[in-house]
């Protein structure tokens, strides 16, 4: 699954840390996500996407 998370975080200067404790994961999980090396649960992918204000779809994309 690609994702828009490292972008959306630099977007905002957030450290990898700050989004973690907004999402209440580790620093580790968001840069699992980030470099495409774990898909996040549904849940956390809702969190996700409400965080930025965008829908999931905006946020995420699956592989071809």
């Amino acid at each position: 699954m690609k994702n828009r998370l490292r972008v959306l975080r630099a977007e905002r200067d957030w450290s990898q840390a700050e989004l973690a404790d907004q999402l209440s994961v580790s620093r580790q999980t968001v840069n699992a996500i980030e470099n495409e090396r774990y898909d996040p649960s549904l849940p956390l992918a809702f969190t996700i996407a409400k965080l930025f204000r965008l829908r999931i779809e905006d946020v995420f994309t699956p592989d071809a």
